[in-house]
């Protein structure tokens, strides 16, 4: 046969988008909330600093409030599997506790450090590497996709770096102590809190991710009516608009496979690996 040889029955075997995903909006609105709920840590913790910044927030009102929610979240992380976790993992709450203290103390000592960190750095840089560090931390948060961009571990140093960053600038050691605390608390320790609410009780989820925006863009209207509306318009198109637009599109999808895909080889060869 020539090299252009084309049999009759070549495109009998055409098959398109084989392995196209069929999504419900529900279900993809029910994931984004993940991202909400980052971005709105986020706004959150940029609230928190501008407030202490201000001297409209007390070191020892947030440290009280934080150790308050802490607690709360760790009764609530073991009632809502039973303790299945902790269990399986084998971890007591002495050690918890221990823990606790440990990176308290720590944090505490080197809180004077900490404020004089970047004292050489001018405030715009400091403010500029905070941003692209916040913004890092969104994109590499793992949100449940199963992705090589995904790093929760390069997510949550990123956080840190900018809070230690703009923790530098505010007016004593004692605050810095208490922002890096706090954002430990609110990027590594609500996440996994969140994680376990959404696999065990969906609609205490979808509650609390609700009521949490809800907070975070109350707290953005007492900075800026005009960044309240348009961060609420931001989470209104993450929830509603782009599940909405991913659905459409998935009806565009015309992928064909047929005889000209590459072979694939489907029968296991471990045997000659041995």
């Amino acid at each position: 046969f020539p090299d252009n040889y084309v049999d009759q029955r070549f495109l009998e075997e055409l098959r398109k988008n084989v392995h196209a995903r069929q999504y419900r909006y529900q279900a993809v609105v029910f994931q984004s909330g993940a991202v909400v709920q980052q971005l709105c840590s986020v706004c959150v913790f940029v609230l928190t600093w501008w407030y202490m910044d201000a001297g409209m927030l007390s070191p020892q009102g947030l440290f009280g409030a934080a150790l308050v929610s802490s607690l709360l979240g760790y009764v609530l992380f073991d009632t809502v599997d039973g303790g299945a976790g902790r269990w399986a993992s084998g971890r007591t709450r002495w050690a918890d506790l221990k823990s606790t203290l440990v990176f308290a103390a720590f944090t505490y000592g080197f809180s004077p450090v900490l404020k004089t960190l970047t004292e050489s750095i001018s405030t715009d840089t400091i403010y500029a590497m905070s941003a692209l560090m916040l913004l890092g931390h969104l994109i590499f948060f793992d949100y449940g996709a199963n992705s090589a961009i995904v790093s929760s571990t390069l997510s949550l140093n990123m956080a840190i770096f900018a809070s230690v960053c703009l923790a530098s600038r505010l007016p004593r050691s004692l605050h810095a102590f208490v922002m890096v605390t706090f954002a430990i608390q609110i990027f590594a320790l609500w996440p996994m809190l969140q994680k376990k609410l959404k696999a065990r009780t969906p609609r205490c989820y979808v509650g609390v991710t609700v009521l949490f925006a809800l907070a975070a863009l109350a707290g953005l209207a007492t900075v800026s009516s005009v960044g309240a509306v348009l961060f609420a318009s931001l989470l209104l198109a993450i929830s509603c608009l782009c599940p909405y637009c991913l659905i459409r599109l998935q009806l565009l999808k015309d992928n064909i496979h047929g005889p000209w895909d590459e072979a694939e080889i489907k029968e296991d060869l471990s045997r000659f690996l041995m």
